[in-house]
């Protein structure tokens, strides 16, 4: 499917609410421990575990437990679900999925809501700061990304929707997301013994963190492009050959042009693994009012390339 025609709405997050002061390019990176911490943690254990007993076993466990938690997890759950509401489902099957994108290990629901928010909004200006755009040296941003938070001076207001801010199931894994691991870690423990909880657990953390910052970086930064967002301070493009190990997520120029479509790998040539599997889900009846870039309406600032 290739959109030549198409128009999409101007983009206004309403979560995100500006103010006569807020401004995205006046701010500060720290060094956020707990984020810092976490992240070193589950890298000393995968890499250093995962050297010592590495087996086709868990090797296994290793792409089962990334595959459900990137795709149904991150993908669908947080990203197409959660946070662009680019299709409907029942409230069961949301909590499930976002449940699994929480084990993917970057932050709890409403933390990564903020997170991809602020950023989106950031990059939507004339002007951000490059923490937004990715735009300093590789390992820099790696180390800002990773192990840092940014506090801006003149931060817009941060409003989720109602059904999220009062939702217990979204306060409690809020609270507690780090924890959520270790259900899992139980149940891979008693199934394959500590190799399967560091497999399973610990380096598909790690992974998955770095794997989270490295497409960010590489997909504001170089790639192939065929939209504009007039206006942006920042770009997204899209990344090649990365459409499986990605669910999809690495169409960045599609979803800067489309962000309200489930569909991101719009072109033929574009594998989008988390698209197929909304179309499975669709055929069963969990899923429906799936949108695509047809469904939306005009986006002025919008231009093809």
């Amino acid at each position: 499917m290739k959109p030549d025609n198409i128009q999409v709405p101007d983009y206004d997050n309403p979560r995100i609410v500006d103010t006569p002061t807020s401004n995205a390019f006046e701010g500060s990176v720290s060094w956020a421990p707990t984020k810092s911490l976490w992240v070193i943690t589950m890298s000393l254990i995968g890499v250093v575990g995962g050297y010592y007993s590495a087996s086709i076993e868990t090797l296994a466990v290793f792409l089962v437990t990334s595959g459900i938690t990137l795709c149904f997890g991150h993908s669908l759950g947080m990203h197409r679900r959660f946070i662009h509401h680019s299709y409907e489902c029942p409230r069961w099957l949301e909590y499930l999925f976002v449940y699994l994108g929480v084990l993917v290990g970057l932050a709890g629901p409403i933390g990564m809501m903020h997170t991809h928010d602020l950023r989106d909004w950031a990059q939507r200006q004339k002007r951000c700061h490059a923490y937004f755009g990715h735009k300093t040296s590789f390992l820099k941003d790696g180390f800002w990304q990773i192990h840092c938070d940014i506090k801006l001076q003149h931060p817009p207001e941060f409003q989720p929707d109602s059904h999220i801010s009062n939702s217990r199931f979204y306060q409690f894994i809020e609270k507690t997301w780090m924890w959520q691991q270790l259900p899992l870690a139980l149940c891979l423990f008693f199934l394959g013994g500590v190799s399967w909880v560091v497999w399973g657990v610990c380096l598909r953390v790690c992974v998955s963190i770095t794997g989270h910052w490295l497409i960010g970086y590489f997909a504001h930064n170089k790639g192939h492009s065929e939209w504009h967002v007039k206006g942006a301070a920042v770009q997204g493009y899209n990344i090649k050959f990365c459409g499986l190990i990605t669910m999809g997520e690495c169409w960045h120029n599609n979803h800067h042009a489309f962000p309200g479509s489930a569909l991101l790998g719009i072109n033929a040539n574009q594998t989008d693994p988390g698209w197929w599997m909304l179309l499975i889900l669709k055929k069963l009846g969990l899923v429906w009012n799936i949108k695509t870039p047809e469904d939306l309406p005009n986006r002025s600032e919008l231009h093809r390339i």
